[in-house]
């Protein structure tokens, strides 16, 4: 690979998307496959995704390669697990040593969320940030100072298992009335369910139509986006906040509900309102894919 290019893997349960970034950041070249659990699974996935991007460059693509990855990551060891959905739990799983045996070159593994965290910062150009993640689950991944914040234990933004409804529903982590109960793809799935529609499409466009029951539980899901993001902020104080994951790919429909929920929480506070919480928010456009953007930039 010449210094100017740089390659990105984005490991998801479903699929495997990789690219190569030129210099400016500009992507040459753009691949997704269906990911094949487990270990073999996620490397032979990967290994088709890169050869693929040779092709279609018609370059070596020799330098390290930045792969982002559901789960928890052990950076410096190269591993993951917890990453169930893609059939690794229990031991630590050495994929950074096996990607580079299969791949033939240099590999650098991240948590996909805080690789999304350096696309978003990528493209925004700031360099104090919140990348807050709303797909099945919800977490954040925390840039400050231009620096990324993984914490002592890799859990850094883990906002989603914040309890905040002692009366609510048990969380995969074992507490109750998590945050992730109330405002992730997995919580609006399971209060709207949609058949083959996505449920956050599928909810948005009926609370647009007016149906009552559909404001309702819109309303309840962007007050608890708002409330992870005022968590947050007043954690860490972000110059910006960004909207990303799979129910962000709503848009500016999206951005504008959770905004509202933020101006109506810091209604009766003061303190709330002089932070202007609403107006640092934006949300990933759809078409950009976050998570492989910032594994390319891990790769340099």
């Amino acid at each position: 690979m010449t210094a100017a290019l740089s390659v990105g893997l984005d490991i998801g349960a479903t699929k495997t998307l990789g690219l190569v970034l030129d210099a400016d950041g500009g992507i040459l070249a753009e691949v997704r496959e269906p990911t094949k659990p487990g270990a073999d699974g996620i490397v032979g996935s990967a290994a088709r995704v890169f050869d693929a991007l040779r092709d279609a460059t018609g370059q070596s693509l020799a330098g390290t390669v930045g792969v982002g990855i559901p789960g928890l990551v052990d950076v410096e060891r190269g591993s993951v697990k917890h990453a169930v959905n893609l059939g690794v739990d229990g031991d630590w799983l050495p994929l950074r040593d096996l990607l580079a045996a299969r791949l033939g070159v240099p590999v650098v593994l991240e948590n996909d969320v805080n690789a999304a965290t350096l696309g978003a910062a990528a493209l925004s150009g700031a360099d104090d940030l919140v990348y807050l993640s709303i797909g099945t689950g919800l977490a954040a991944g925390l840039v400050l100072d231009g620096r990324l914040r993984r914490g002592e234990h890799g859990a850094a933004g883990e906002i989603g298992h914040v309890p905040v409804d002692p009366q609510g529903n048990v969380c995969q982590c074992g507490q109750r009335g998590c945050l992730e109960t109330i405002a992730s793809g997995s919580a609006l799935a399971a209060a709207w369910p949609s058949g083959n529609v996505p449920p956050a499409q599928a909810l948005f466009e009926a609370a647009r139509s007016g149906d009552p029951s559909a404001v309702v539980v819109r309303d309840r899901f962007t007050r608890g986006v708002a409330s992870a993001i005022r968590v947050l902020s007043l954690a860490v104080d972000p110059a910006s906040i960004v909207l990303g994951g799979g129910v962000a790919q709503l848009g500016e429909p999206l951005r504008d509900a959770v905004a509202q929920a933020l101006l109506e929480q810091a209604a009766s506070s003061p303190f709330l309102a002089s932070l202007d919480l609403a107006g640092r928010l934006s949300v990933v456009p759809s078409d950009y894919p976050v998570a492989a953007v910032g594994a390319a930039f891990l790769g340099r």
